[in-house]
């Protein structure tokens, strides 16, 4: 006996429910994996409050989360990836090809008709992993060294996509750079600019807990994010815009300094946004998009594993996947909270990998 698959699902705008899965029923390239913790996401909390994320509308059910570490319970059936048993963490993109649009080979996370789990951009819905067990391709799963602990690994995904923006900036050694915006992606933005050399870090936010989990992830100074006189005293050679909002796109623009980089990490809204062009254009400002990310996963888990990328701090808070309602508040309320977990604990799948590997 296994205890009932339980899930996290969004139904609607404001309805996210936890509902029983049936077991999953893998196909011959699929593993089934004991998930261990999710971490949530901000596109999960926008699935929840607005029913979309971005331009993504909720349409049917959707079973949310892509942040996941885990245990092979069943290896896939034709042979590839992990065996039951292995710990692992997931890389969600699949990349698709629509046959009209042409993109760099060599940058699958710009593939047209790419899909992500947990994700409502196309019809029918991509579902997630936020489930006790989920089968999952085995091309998605990386094999966590021995000795990472699984929570710790939980950030690889989000990390990832840290690494992917700061990479978007060139080469940040001995550089000033200024994270608009230190929710949980850009207190890791933070951290991965720590472990690549920059010389000088500066956060801003709008709240204390952020900013406080900021420094302690290696920000030399901090700032209030109303402080638009402080912010544009900054000068940097590189700014990296994580809080995708209008007003965190202004003070990137107003922080950056002659011919800096701006780096658009955070998601902006749908549509038309206003930004300060002209100023751009007289400071010579090099503007660059960055968009989940590719294999860096595979580097951070590295970097995780050998202690030099230290993300820590950014774990604040962990609930059972039972108290998943009162878990998304909390990530909810940036004042409170950075990166909060779920955790998927089962004990009887516990006890069958243990029976497995004796």
């Amino acid at each position: 006996m296994t205890q009932e698959n339980l899930a996290v699902v969004a139904h609607g705008k404001g309805d996210l429910r936890l509902d029983a899965l049936p077991e999953p029923q893998p196909t011959p390239d699929q593993a089934v994996v004991a998930i261990a913790y999710g971490g949530v996401c901000g596109s999960d909390l926008h699935y929840w409050m607005h029913g979309a994320a971005g331009e993504s509308i909720l349409r049917d059910p959707l079973l949310l989360g892509h942040e996941i570490v885990g245990t092979i319970l069943e290896a896939a059936t034709d042979g590839s990836g992990p065996q039951v048993g292995q710990r692992v963490a997931v890389h969600p993109a699949t990349q698709g090809d629509d046959g009209v649009t042409p993109y760099p080979a060599e940058r699958p996370n710009l593939s047209p008709a790419g899909t992500y789990l947990g994700s409502a951009a196309r019809i029918p819905h991509t579902q997630g992993a936020f489930a006790r067990r989920v089968a999952l391709p085995a091309r998605m799963l990386r094999v966590l060294p021995a000795g990472l602990d699984l929570k710790l690994a939980s950030l690889a995904e989000p990390a990832s996509v840290a690494w992917h923006g700061v990479g978007q900036a060139g080469d940040v050694r001995g550089k000033r750079v200024l994270v608009i915006g230190a929710g949980p992606i850009g207190a890791l933005v933070v951290a991965v600019l720590k472990h690549h050399g920059a010389a000088e870090i500066i956060a801003s936010d709008l709240h204390e807990l952020p900013l406080a989990v900021a420094t302690e992830l290696g920000a030399n100074r901090v700032i209030d994010a109303r402080d638009a006189a402080a912010l544009a005293a900054v000068h940097a050679d590189v700014v990296i815009e994580s809080s995708g909002t209008v007003p965190g796109l202004a003070s990137a623009i107003r922080g950056a300094g002659r011919a800096g980089r701006v780096v658009l990490l955070g998601l902006q809204r749908s549509g038309e946004v206003p930004a300060l062009l002209s100023l751009a254009i007289t400071r010579e400002l090099t503007l660059v998009g960055s968009f989940r990310f590719t294999d860096e996963i595979d580097a951070v888990i590295g970097a995780l594993a050998d202690g030099s990328l230290v993300v820590d701090a950014v774990l604040t808070h962990e609930f059972p996947v039972e108290q998943a309602l009162e878990a998304f508040a909390v990530a909810g309320d940036a004042s409170r909270s950075s990166k909060v977990l779920l955790s998927f604990a089962d004990a009887d799948a516990d006890a069958r990998l243990d029976g497995a590997a004796s």
